[in-house]
């Protein structure tokens, strides 16, 4: 595999990855999340965007060391970018 195939599959991954976090923060927060104004909206998104990367690359190592759990090494990614968002949103 070369390296822009790579680039390729992180930041597919990337993007489902952030889509998952957001259908949770918005499945579990969805009355909160209506009650948000512009700036708690770019705040949250700002705070899952910084835990992005980290979670992203502890999926790719839970991966790489365990091929059978990458189903539920993104799952817990995804939920903790949302966290990171849900905890903004409840601070606020």
């Amino acid at each position: 595999m070369d390296a822009k195939h790579a680039a390729n599959i992180e930041e597919e991954l990337g993007n489902k990855l952030a889509e998952a976090a957001l259908t949770i923060l918005v499945r579990t927060c969805r009355q909160e999340i209506r009650a948000c104004d512009d700036a708690q909206l770019e705040a949250i998104c700002q705070a899952m965007r910084a835990a992005a990367r980290a979670e992203l690359e502890r999926f790719f190592d839970d991966a790489r060391a365990a091929p059978w759990i990458a189903t539920a090494a993104f799952q817990s990614a995804a939920l903790g970018i949302a966290n990171a968002g849900i905890a903004v949103l409840r601070k606020a």
